[in-house]
């Protein structure tokens, strides 16, 4: 078993190649490892709550032990706060980032 980080700064309704970084996250948590799926930038927008046919939706229905965390200086910039955060997504921040990163061993992929 190994720990990842996947981070996402591409927003998903914007490049199509998003979906599959997704199933990457997703296939790697079904194989046992420990998963934690960072989102950054534009990569937050499908934090949003109610949003039909969600990339981070989908994802936790595939993998729902992928930890979701989204950066929240990104999420205010983006007018994402409050209530506004899809459930099982967490507010996060890049020390929160810089942390995971460190740890001995982990496995990090930025897209």
């Amino acid at each position: 078993m190994a720990d990842y980080v996947l981070i996402e700064s591409r927003d998903p309704f914007e490049y199509s190649d998003t979906g599959y970084f997704y199933e990457v996250a997703a296939d790697l948590s079904k194989a046992g490892n420990n998963v934690t799926f960072f989102l950054v930038q534009n990569g937050v927008l499908t934090a949003r709550k109610g949003i039909s046919n969600s990339a981070v939706d989908k994802l936790q229905k595939a993998a729902p032990n992928v930890k979701v965390l989204a950066d929240e200086f990104s999420l205010r910039e983006r007018a994402i706060i409050g209530g506004k955060l899809a459930s099982g997504v967490a507010s996060s921040d890049v020390d929160e980032l810089v942390d995971l990163l460190a740890v001995s061993g982990v496995k990090a992929i930025w897209h």
